[in-house]
């Protein structure tokens, strides 16, 4: 009867306690809407690393809707908050962050080289307050152009369309520019700063007879992906991009990071960090898995004959 009567009496006691655990907190700082995909992935990294949400995290997702000058009244917002750790899901948001918060970790999500960036030092022992995820912009550029070369055998022209407020894209510009030199191609540039620019950039890109548009990875160009497959369709201009999403809504061909293994990968960061690691001292971690899709549908459309060398090694064909 004691025993039962002393273990009755520590029951109240251990459901307080874990009533009282802490749940973190975990935001997540983007320039628009997050990417499709991005928050089921992550939820799901999440699980299969023990954490329940409502019990163990809480997620606030802050984004700017499309004004990228949002973002470090957002940002201040989260440091306010005391958040655990924020998610910076691309360049603009993570130098708003660094800029709110010198103690709060900060996990970048799928950053284009972010030593050029500035965002780290060091991606083996990046130091200061933010690691995370990224991959190789000048690797990237140049496979993709090799493979408009061998869909394209006599391309001339190409066209290269990007939200201009993202300074992460500058680096992928300039690696689109010197391939496109040793290529023999001539190079359109079509820098957008907001969605009601899209229409007048497709319009330059049709009268200067381009070929193909190389659409650059960006929260916001996803977040408008619809539009831009639009215009493209009017206009008869095959796309290329970086995001698989873009091929699923029409574009010919996309090559890039796996962006749903990147974003379940920025799940085991947050595990570490809230587990005590500094971020400082996790090395940030490069894409090793790659896409590359092709659009049949879209080929067909266009007249284009997609090469048997390309099929084969692609990880997914549209019919």
């Amino acid at each position: 009867m004691t025993l039962l009567c002393g273990g009755a009496a520590l029951w109240p006691l251990t459901a307080h306690a874990q009533q009282g655990a802490k749940v973190f907190r975990i935001g997540i700082l983007s320039p628009e809407l997050p990417p499709p995909g991005f928050l089921d992935a992550f939820r799901q990294g999440l699980r299969e690393l023990g954490y329940v949400e409502g019990r163990d995290v809480a997620l606030e997702v802050r984004n700017a809707e499309g004004y990228s000058q949002r973002l470090g009244a957002l940002a201040n917002i989260l440091a306010e908050l005391k958040v655990d750790v924020i998610l910076a899901l691309n360049t603009p948001s993570v130098q708003a962050a660094k800029k709110a918060t010198t103690t709060i970790p900060i996990v970048m999500t799928q950053i284009a080289d972010p030593l050029k960036s500035g965002l780290v030092t060091n991606l083996s022992r990046p130091g200061g307050n933010v690691t995370g995820m990224s991959f190789k912009v000048e690797e990237l550029s140049g496979k993709g152009l090799a493979l408009l070369k061998e869909t394209f055998p006599n391309l001339s022209r190409i066209a290269v369309l990007w939200y201009a407020p993202n300074p992460g894209a500058d680096n992928a510009v300039s690696a689109i520019k010197a391939g496109s030199r040793e290529l023999g191609l001539e190079l359109l540039l079509l820098p957008v700063r907001s969605q009601s620019e899209l229409t007048a950039a497709f319009q330059t890109a049709s009268r200067s007879r381009t070929e193909v548009l190389i659409v650059l990875a960006d929260v916001v160009a996803t977040r408008h992906r619809d539009e831009i497959m639009n215009l493209a369709a009017t206009h008869s201009l095959a796309v290329i991009s970086q995001y698989r999403a873009f091929a699923e809504a029409g574009a010919l061909l996309a090559f890039g990071p796996n962006t749903a293994a990147m974003y379940a990968r920025t799940a085991s960061y947050v595990d570490r960090i809230l587990k005590g690691a500094r971020a400082g001292d996790l090395p940030v971690e490069e894409a090793t898995k790659f896409d590359l899709v092709v659009n049949l549908k879209t080929a067909k459309a266009l007249g284009v004959t997609i090469p048997a060398s390309l099929l084969a090694r692609a990880d997914k064909v549209i019919e």
